[in-house]
């Protein structure tokens, strides 16, 4: 079952008996148990109806003892195990039977990161009970995350203004949510969210600098890279943070490039990867300062810079600093 139908199930009132969510995308599972939980018990009753545990510390007989006990003036109980992929084998063999025929009078909701779907408990699970996967958003899908989450919090967001939000802050949805909320109350009046709100509520961010810093490298603006740079290190940083930024902007600018080498008019670049209008002019005059070597020359080195910054194998400033240095001049 796909989130959305799971999402769509739960809305119509169906609480399934069995559910395993898993997932990269951990806010996305978190959310989706709150779903559940809102509908399966009674919140009054809660601290009658409800138990929660985890996978590395159980062995399975107080996770079924929970889910066989009848619920306490209410018509449902819930169990809920988290980090259910660290439950062992023997553990997973002692639920086996009650997954098989799970009691009608309660929701044993499991979550974790991933499964191995191969093993016969999560074979059987996914007969007899629901199974979902959240997986972690692609780029191109933030911007689709973004709006559906600002209307879900009362105020629409433009379309431009939910791209550079995503370009700003990434795939941590958590932190977009965070975004939205407090774009929501500081759009206060207006019929909707816009790229002005956006900037001035991230101007004081590290995610703006860092967007900053993606920006004047693509201009090839040394001076300005530097301070950016600078200010991002100052806000205490971290240079995978700063990598990943810079390698997301760049994999935009190196596909423009790609496509002004096959002489594509900027109207259809802007519609084959999907950039809106507000942006496509500033992204290709950016794609238009570096040749397709010198892109994979820069990938090279933000691979190098990487891997460096993780391991030891130099400052991360001094990392960044050549980095920095290297986009801007050529001079490697």
């Amino acid at each position: 079952m796909t989130p959305q139908e799971f999402e769509t199930s739960l809305k119509k009132g169906n609480v399934p008996t069995v559910c395993f969510l898993y997932g990269e995308e951990q806010f996305l599972v978190e959310r989706a148990v709150h779903m559940l939980l809102e509908r399966a018990i009674d919140p009054a009753l809660k601290d009658f109806n409800f138990n929660v545990y985890f996978g590395n510390e159980s062995k399975g007989v107080d996770i079924i003892d929970a889910a066989q006990t009848l619920p306490m003036f209410a018509e449902r109980r819930a169990v809920l195990v988290k980090r259910a992929e660290l439950l062992k084998a023997d553990a997973l063999e002692v639920m086996l039977p009650y997954i098989q025929n799970p009691s009608s009078g309660t929701c044993l909701l499991l979550t974790g990161t991933k499964i191995d779907q191969r093993k016969k408990f999560f074979l059987e699970l996914k007969k007899h009970g629901v199974l979902v996967e959240y997986k972690r958003f692609y780029d191109n899908k933030l911007s689709g995350f973004i709006q559906t989450e600002s209307v879900a919090q009362g105020k629409p967001i433009e379309t431009a203004a939910a791209e550079l939000l995503s370009a700003l802050i990434g795939n941590n949805l958590q932190e977009l949510s965070s975004q939205i909320e407090k774009l929501v109350v500081y759009a206060g009046t207006k019929a909707r969210i816009t790229v002005d709100d956006v900037r001035t509520m991230a101007s004081s961010s590290k995610a703006f600098t860092a967007f900053e810093l993606a920006k004047f490298l693509g201009l090839r603006d040394l001076p300005n890279s530097i301070r950016s740079l600078d200010a991002l290190f100052l806000n205490g940083e971290e240079a995978p943070m700063m990598i990943g930024a810079l390698t997301r902007h760049f994999r935009q600018l190196w596909r423009v490039r790609e496509l002004l080498d096959k002489k594509m008019p900027q109207p259809d670049i802007g519609r084959e990867l999907s950039i809106n209008s507000f942006f496509l002019g500033e992204i290709v005059t950016q794609a238009r300062n570096f040749s397709r070597r010198e892109l994979k020359r820069i990938f090279d080195e933000f691979y190098r810079c990487d891997v460096a910054s993780k391991t030891g194998g130099g400052q991360p400033y001094t990392l960044l600093h050549g980095l920095t240095m290297g986009v801007c001049t050529g001079g490697w």
